[in-house]
């Protein structure tokens, strides 16, 4: 459904270290560029961050959640520890969330800017 999805940051250099850091326990890699990076792949779509073309203050969405599929548990566990070292914020602990008729664990942080994050795997037993 999705190319891509695009957010701001204002420091290209804090961005890529703390999504290199989270896309990494994810083991999703990614490529700089002079403004931010992207991970992922046209293939299968692309996350990208970095300083908005308008020259404005990157800012994040309030009331937005950029969602993000975790292998297992011990992936969600690895992407928020990532996350807190490397300037995130919690905003929700690693853990079970019954969201549904699938069990699902996951993990909330807010980036460096403030945008909500969060890691997801389903099918995590009872």
């Amino acid at each position: 459904m999705f190319t891509h999805v695009m957010i701001g940051c204002n420091d290209p250099e804090s961005g890529r270290k703390f999504y290199d850091a989270t896309f990494s326990a994810l083991g999703i890699s990614g490529q700089h560029h002079e403004k931010g990076a992207f991970y992922g792949s046209p293939e299968t779509g692309m996350f990208g961050v970095g300083t908005p073309r308008d020259g404005e203050a990157a800012t994040h969405a309030n009331g937005g959640t950029i969602g993000f599929q975790a292998p297992n548990p011990e992936a969600v566990d690895a992407w928020h520890a990532a996350g807190l070292a490397n300037g995130g914020t919690c905003e929700g602990e690693p853990g079970r969330r019954d969201y549904g008729p699938q069990p699902m664990y996951g993990a909330y942080l807010r980036d460096p800017v403030g945008n909500k994050l969060c890691a997801f795997t389903i099918n995590v037993g009872e």
